[in-house]
């Protein structure tokens, strides 16, 4: 595990070629040792105990080129910001579906910040093993929980 307990729980990461490709919930992953171990292990750890606001970790999450377009559009979401769903589709030019469904589909949650992007007029969803209420404990740790109001 990356981190053996958290404000959403348990989690581990499966990389590939250098690169975190999968972040998981209660699982280890095939991360497990070595110098990206180390650095997901220190920045998750930072990242929960409030003193880091941006990862540096290289990712490496499969996609298409819209979807690679997206996970770049949400890692340029600051740290405590948020966006909505409609947000996004102007910004790329899609759907506020397309963008939630690419965002059902981001295999790096938290790394790749989805739990920022909030509906028109809720939370949205968020398909982190907890759902909606692990949404909430992120946004709360990043001080966004005001927005939730």
């Amino acid at each position: 595990m990356i981190c053996a307990s958290s404000v959403v729980g348990p989690l581990g990461a499966n990389a590939r070629e250098g690169a975190i490709t999968e972040l998981l919930w209660n699982e280890p992953g095939n991360l497990t040792e070595g110098p990206l171990y180390d650095q997901a292990t220190a920045e998750v750890a930072a990242y929960f105990a409030g003193d880091l606001q941006d990862f540096t970790l290289p990712l490496a999450p499969r996609g298409s080129e819209f979807q690679q377009r997206f996970y770049a559009a949400l890692c340029a979401i600051p740290f405590g910001e948020t966006r909505t769903y409609g947000d996004l589709a102007k910004e790329l030019g899609v759907s506020a579906q397309a963008i939630g469904q690419a965002c059902g589909a981001n295999p790096i949650a938290i790394f790749i910040p989805c739990h920022r992007v909030l509906a028109a007029a809720g939370l949205g969803g968020f398909s982190g093993r907890g759902g909606v209420e692990a949404k909430v404990e992120l946004l709360k740790l990043e001080g966004a929980a005001g927005l939730l109001i």
